[in-house]
């Protein structure tokens, strides 16, 4: 891990913003049903606090949107104690991803997976709360 950290022995920011595109990409594809997936956009990333070594990374996201062949995430980084079980938002940002054929052009996401988000959006009136957060992964 210590490749991973910077000047002040903090996380470098860089390798969060690789830790939130992985786990994007992973969510993105499993929301959408296929495996090629990729990203097209990260929006600005304010890192609210530090991660030290040996702090526990935690990824959550939820899908903002979805469109004929792209899919726009919310995704939020906490550092997880494991001595009190709290989380704390380390950063969070809103992702685009676009599902690709194998010349890599944009083609549609499946019908049926684009009725099902909009059948679970309108379940929650296009408001979901806190808990409806996924979790991704950690890092």
């Amino acid at each position: 891990m210590t490749q991973h950290l910077g000047y002040h022995g903090n996380l470098f920011g860089g390798q969060m913003l690789a830790w939130l595109d992985e786990a994007g990409v992973a969510f993105a594809s499993e929301a959408c049903g296929t495996p090629t997936i990729v990203t097209i956009h990260m929006s600005e990333v304010h890192f609210q606090k530090p991660v030290r070594p040996s702090q526990v990374i935690k990824i959550y996201g939820e899908i903002e949107k979805m469109g004929t062949s792209s899919v726009v995430l919310n995704l939020e980084a906490r550092r997880h104690s494991v001595y009190n079980g709290t989380q704390k938002v380390v950063c969070s940002t809103k992702m685009t991803f676009v599902r690709i054929d194998g010349d890599g052009e944009a083609v549609p996401i499946s019908e049926h997976i684009r009725e099902k988000f909009k059948k679970k959006q309108d379940t929650y009136n296009n408001e979901p709360s806190e808990s409806d957060k996924e979790y991704v992964g950690v890092w």
